[in-house]
């Protein structure tokens, strides 16, 4: 059974419930039917809440499964609270941190994704916006230790992740792959394979076949996107024109 539809698919309003039906004899009760906070969680929101009950409230346990930042955990918690009107939301303001990049080298030459994405960042002033296919914005930021990237709703990645995915898609037929599945799926499953985004970054992450764990592509897709190396498209990456023609001119293809 699908999950109850939350918003209005035209102008994006809550819906509400004005009709109960027994889905044994089905008799229909109509009116306005009162809901529980619960019921107007978000999908995210309600996943997140499961998480956080399988595992005791304990958060470092949460972070690990849902492989997110303690920060971003902490607002998804506050955030949650609010929405179950257990604590008002109040937003706090504070100053953007300025992030120290004078430690950090890169080579502006290279046809690494891994460095071209990094020298795009460091002209960015180390903070740039994503847009996800969803078309949601996302955060990045370069880590001072020259070697990572920070997204608040990931824990931290090594740039190296970008040359696996392009690895990926230069050995693939037509320089495009399927972005796969990793919910419900395991490394080596039908829409999980190694020749998938999803299993390309499950083995960056060290799982072996059979394992799990959450996929981060809908951020690193984007990510690649917007460093021109990549189509993000519906379903599957591909390799931009421009990059391979950058690989050709560097005779690396």
């Amino acid at each position: 059974m699908s999950s109850r539809i939350k918003k209005c698919p035209s102008c994006k309003h809550n819906l509400s419930i004005s009709v109960l039906r027994c889905t044994d004899c089905g008799l229909e009760l109509r009116g306005n039917f009162e809901e529980s906070p619960f019921d107007k969680l978000s999908d995210e929101q309600t996943d997140f809440l499961m998480s956080f009950l399988k595992n005791r409230g304990n958060l470092k346990n949460l972070q690990a499964e849902l492989q997110i930042s303690y920060p971003y955990a902490k607002k998804k918690l506050d955030e949650l609270l609010s929405a179950l009107g257990i604590v008002e939301n109040e937003p706090i303001q504070k100053e953007q941190e300025v992030i120290d990049m004078q430690n950090i080298t890169v080579n502006k030459d290279s046809t690494q994704p891994s460095e071209i994405i990094k020298a795009k960042l460091i002209e960015a002033g180390g903070r740039t916006m994503v847009r996800l296919y969803s078309g949601d914005l996302r955060e990045i930021s370069a880590a001072p230790n020259g070697t990572e990237f920070l997204c608040p709703q990931l824990i931290p990645f090594r740039y190296t992740i970008f040359d696996a995915i392009v690895e990926l898609l230069l050995n693939s037929p037509g320089y495009r792959a399927k972005k796969g599945y990793v919910r419900n799926h395991r490394l080596g499953d039908p829409g999980c394979e190694e020749t998938t985004g999803a299993g390309t970054i499950l083995k960056f992450m060290g799982k072996k076949p059979g394992q799990t764990g959450l996929d981060p592509g809908f951020v690193l897709y984007a990510v690649l996107e917007w460093a021109d190396i990549i189509e993000n498209g519906w379903g599957e990456i591909s390799l931009k024109p421009s990059y391979l023609r950058r690989l050709a001119d560097a005779g690396k293809i």
